[in-house]
Order: C-alpha cells, then sequence, then structure tokens
C-alpha cells in the first residue's frame, strides 16, 4: 500500500478488538457503544473530519481481562463476521499481568503463535487493513517494573506478529513513554495499565497519525 493510499475512508468499517483498554466501559447491550476510551477518540476525530457525511462505521468489540486466547476464541463472531475494512487489535497486557497476579502463564511463543494466526485467518478471509497497537506500561509501583521481564519479550513478538502479516503498528508504548517525560505516570495510567482520558487521547494520536496518512504532515 502506498503511503498516498494510507488514509480512513467514509466507506470504511473500522474494528477495534482487544481487552478493558480498548473496551473501555462500553455498554454490551448497545452494538454502537464505543465506551470512553482511544476508540471512541478515534470516532469523534474521524467523523468531525468528515463534516456532513456520516464518517466511516467504528466498532468496538474490546473485552475487559481478555488475553490472546480470548480474542481467538471469539474471532470468527466478533471480527470476521463483521466484515471490517480495518481492523485494529490491542492485546498482550493481560498475557503479562495474569502471570504475576494468579501465576497464569502465557508463554511468549505461544502468545506470538497464536497472534499470528489471528491475524493471518483475517487476511486469508478479508480484504482488510491490519492495525496492530502495542502493549504497554506505565509503573506506578515498584513491583509493576518487574514486569517488563515478560512484557519486553511480549511486546518484541507483537512487533513480529505484525511484520510478518503485514501490519502496520502504532507504538502506544513509545508514545506514552515520551508523554511521561512531562508526566507523571499515574496522569497517564492511574493504575500503570488502563490509561487516563488524557492517556487514552494520546493512544488515539498515535493510531491516527500511524493509520491516516493525512495527519502524518500536521
Amino acid at each position: 500500500m502506498h503511503i498516498a493510499d494510507m488514509h480512513i475512508k467514509e466507506t470504511d468499517t473500522l474494528l477495534f478488538i482487544g481487552d478493558s483498554i480498548t473496551d473501555a466501559g462500553r455498554d454490551r447491550t448497545d452494538s454502537a457503544s464505543l465506551g470512553s476510551g482511544y476508540v471512541r477518540e478515534i470516532a469523534q476525530t474521524l467523523h468531525a473530519r468528515a463534516g456532513d457525511g456520516p464518517g466511516p462505521a467504528v466498532i468496538n468489540k474490546g473485552l475487559n481481562g481478555n488475553r490472546v486466547y480470548d480474542l481467538e476464541a471469539r474471532w470468527t463472531t466478533d471480527v470476521i463476521d463483521h466484515r471490517p475494512t480495518v481492523v485494529t487489535v490491542k492485546i498482550g497486557i493481560n498475557d503479562t499481568w495474569r502471570r504475576y497476579d494468579r501465576g497464569l502463564l502465557s508463554p511468549v511463543d505461544e502468545f506470538e503463535a497464536c497472534l499470528d494466526r489471528l491475524l493471518a485467518d483475517t487476511t486469508r478471509q478479508l480484504s482488510a487493513r491490519l492495525v496492530v497497537i502495542t502493549p504497554f506500561l506505565l509503573p506506578v509501583t515498584p513491583d509493576q517494573k518487574e514486569w517488563f521481564e515478560d512484557l519486553t519479550p511480549r511486546t518484541e513478538a507483537v512487533l513480529r506478529a505484525a511484520q510478518a502479516n503485514g501490519a502496520q503498528v502504532v507504538r502506544a508504548d513509545l508514545a506514552l513513554l515520551r508523554a511521561a517525560e512531562t508526566k507523571e505516570a499515574a496522569e497517564l495510567a492511574p493504575d500503570g495499565v488502563h490509561p487516563s482520558p488524557l492517556g487514552h487521547r494520546i493512544v488515539a494520536d498515535a493510531w491516527l497519525t500511524a493509520v491516516d496518512s493525512r495527519l502524518l504532515g500536521e
């Protein structure tokens, strides 16, 4: 895809899938609910740009607590069946977190193989652009710093799976780390994991800059 073609069209259907960071408190009984996080921020920006037009359709399929294996279990019904034209995946922090709070392991090689299957399956079944958002952590407690032992290789696995499947990458981890140079970590993610409204806006801006070339020069 040429960079000039890398923009979102009003005819696109954007589907976001992931864990609680994507979920962001959406109403499960309302298919139009986008939650209060980065998905809603992206949708509002795109719809504002559309002016009098409807803007692209946006679907949020985030579910709090999900690990990559949970995504695989619902991939057909929550992704493929909606026939989206742009699929964004944000997953990985719970695969790390559960190791430390429950002793529930998600070996990085198995995690990577699962994510790779999901991306490859999407490419086989849909003519959709793939976007992968990296997992992130802004430690607010000393013990959270230990999580990077697990999260750093997991992030590298996310990048490999994205590259292997031609997915665009949104480096939310780097965007938030840059923001943390001038802001307290708790201002961006009060518990180190779940973004504040400011944190969600930073993730949304990183997605818009990476995915829609019209923002690259702004």
